[in-house]
């Protein structure tokens, strides 16, 4: 799991903060980079110029900003990713409707996930936005869902890099997950977070992403498992009927 720098730059970090969200939504405005990095909209605006300065943006005639060349020629997948998000946000909101707990939308980037979506619960404890932010996949319980369903080789190759006892452990890890539909991670990312998550396939069956619920691991009970996972298994088929209809060509398997 990363840590923050000790001796971190807020303005560079918010910079970098909206460079993500630019390539998660598309566009953005500066009231929508104010209100994500809680600050005012005058700051708002000088970041989005630097980044417009440096190419890292740039600003249509209505205003509203889109990735710039830096970021269109680092082969990220915009589109997908705005797509993906603009039909996964209604699911989302009506999985923490029905669960109480805050819910996310992922996708696999390498051997991390990386948190294309939150939706947060209204409980005083909850779990905090995620968006942007990346975790080994292995670890995360949306990961392992993925993992899980990967073809043998691509599998071995996220498994190359642990020692033989945790490639054991993730293997039965992934092992579960491919027969329950679900898999758990209690605090392997974080001390008091406990999250379950499920797979959402693409149009010809690939691997497209993942959802999750994530509550303090004081408020879950083992018992209340088979109804998040049915809620899970609900959202998950709601986002992936909704991705079947969308025009033009399907998504990439991995992005």
């Amino acid at each position: 799991m990363k840590n923050k720098p000790p001796y971190a730059i807020e303005s560079v970090d918010n910079a970098l903060r909206l460079a993500q969200l630019l390539l998660l939504d598309g566009t953005l405005s500066v009231t929508e980079a104010a209100r994500h990095l809680a600050v005012s909209p005058s700051t708002a605006h000088r970041l989005l110029a630097m980044l417009v300065y440096r190419d890292f943006a740039e600003q249509g005639r209505d205003r509203r900003y889109r990735p710039g060349p830096a970021l269109r020629s680092s082969g990220a997948a915009e589109a997908p990713l705005a797509l993906l998000r603009r039909v996964g946000q209604p699911h989302l909101e009506r999985l923490v409707e029905a669960t109480g707990e805050s819910a996310n939308l992922v996708v696999l980037a390498g051997d991390e996930i990386r948190f294309v979506a939150t939706v947060e619960c209204t409980q005083v404890l909850r779990v905090g936005d995620r968006s942007g932010k990346a975790l080994p996949a292995l670890l995360t319980s949306s990961g392992k869902a993925m993992v899980a369903l990967l073809e043998g080789a691509r599998a071995d190759e996220m498994l190359a890099g642990l020692d033989e006892r945790d490639r054991a452990r993730t293997r039965r890890e992934l092992a579960a997950a491919r027969r329950n539909g679900y898999a758990l991670n209690n605090q392997q990312t974080e001390t008091g977070l406990t999250a379950l998550g499920v797979a959402v396939r693409g149009p010809h069956g690939q691997v497209l992403a993942g959802v999750s619920l994530a509550m303090p691991t004081a408020r879950f009970a083992r018992d209340q498992v088979p109804g998040y996972v049915r809620e899970l298994a609900a959202c998950a088929a709601a986002i992936e009927t909704d991705i079947a209809r969308q025009p033009g060509p399907a998504a990439p398997a991995d992005w």
